[in-house]
């Protein structure tokens, strides 16, 4: 599994209509090969301060299946312009993974 992580810097006061449109696209991601599961985060301290997390099964289903489809031209035309500055986006392997009972490599 590969761990897609995004800082995501919203203008300031278009964060609520960054949440809707945000709700409108993951219904794009979740339509595609190899999505596992997102989630999206809003910072408690830096209120336009967002994370998102996506769970790929592999890093091209993140970079050529997704970003090469017709279907992120959609998720770019819904999301992209809230963006100040444009995201930077990194891609994570596990290493350690503690479930608070067990610890697995």
């Amino acid at each position: 599994m590969i761990l897609e992580v995004a800082i995501l810097e919203v203008k300031p006061n278009l964060t609520e209509e960054f949440e809707a449109a945000f709700k409108t696209a993951s219904t794009i991601i979740v339509s595609m090969s190899g999505y596992i599961s997102h989630e999206l985060q809003r910072s408690l301290e830096t209120t336009n301060r967002y994370i998102l997390l996506v769970r790929w099964q592999q890093l091209e289903d993140h970079t050529v299946g997704f970003r090469q489809s017709p279907k992120y031209q959609e998720w770019r035309s819904l999301l992209h312009h809230f963006y100040d500055p444009f995201p930077t986006v990194e891609h994570y392997q596990s290493v350690l993974f503690n479930s608070g009972s067990e610890f697995c490599p």
